[in-house]
């Protein structure tokens, strides 16, 4: 254990002085203050109003933005130490594989989260300072999709680090799975089998394969109890799932999708050569 917890601080300390992570954390806390400045949280549309309205404009943002991030600084994670020949120095200490890796992701989920939880507390606080109402609950489920979000990413970072080599080529294949996820199934795909009339079972099935589509209907559904803006869709996802049951599915989902992810990428990560 003592082992894990100093493969934790290392990776925490070469992160925090990183200049993506100064990067990544500027992006939230400005986004969280721009939309405050723009008077979001004091007007009502559609009923959305105070906090609300600005977590869910928040929201949206992260599902656009958390991926990409968590992609890119990830996927270097293991291939980057592979290419700078790390592996045999830290292997020269009592650490063992699996200690290497799980604190790896470990310390990289800590990294990922610290940006999210420093915003959402300055949400809580600007609010605090409005004398607008806190929606607690709401602000629990909301972290709760963002931890949900956030490991899903990781466990697809940390399996493309195990699996390739080269970091450039690492950074390439979790820039076309973000592209993949984000444009061709919700887009393209999509749009192929509307347009080849498909039965609709299974494109709602393919479209809620896909994490990000399941982070942002869990998002709206947090907001919007009959999902009033995702049109017809809403019907066959409250049919089959009732709106508890699909913010159940939105955070247990990813949180399964990831960690079969991690596990593969240890179960590689072992039988690779590391050298």
């Amino acid at each position: 254990m003592k082992a894990l917890f100093s493969v934790i601080r290392l990776d925490l300390s070469e992160s925090f002085r990183s200049k993506w992570f100064l990067v990544y954390s500027a992006l939230f806390i400005l986004l969280v203050m721009a939309i405050f400045a723009s008077g979001v949280a004091d007007s009502r549309v559609m009923g959305f109003t105070g906090l609300t309205r600005l977590l869910l404009i928040f929201i949206q943002a992260c599902n656009i933005v958390l991926p990409i991030f968590i992609l890119i600084t990830t996927v270097r994670t293991i291939s980057k130490d592979r290419d700078n020949n790390i592996f045999e120095y830290m292997l020269s200490f009592p650490i063992s594989l699996r200690t290497y890796y799980w604190g790896k992701v470990f310390g990289r989920l800590v990294v990922i989260l610290t940006p999210l939880a420093a915003a959402l507390v300055l949400v809580l606080i600007v609010g605090a300072i409005k004398g607008a109402g806190l929606p607690w609950r709401l602000m629990l489920l909301y972290t709760g999709l963002l931890v949900s979000a956030a490991i899903v990413f990781l466990g697809l970072g940390f399996l493309i680090s195990t699996l390739v080599r080269s970091q450039e080529m690492a950074l390439g294949i979790a820039f076309f799975i973000w592209l993949f996820l984000i444009a061709f199934i919700d887009i393209a795909l999509i749009g192929f089998m509307i347009k080849q009339v498909i039965a609709e079972e299974v494109i709602f099935s393919v479209a809620l394969l896909n994490p990000i589509q399941v982070f942002r209907v869990g998002a709206i559904a947090l907001f919007d109890p009959v999902l009033s803006v995702i049109g017809p869709a809403a019907y066959h996802i409250l049919e089959i799932f009732g709106r508890t049951g699909f913010i159940a599915y939105a955070l247990l989902y990813p949180i399964a999708l990831g960690a079969i992810s991690l596990l593969l990428g240890y179960w590689f990560f072992k039988r690779k050569d590391l050298a």
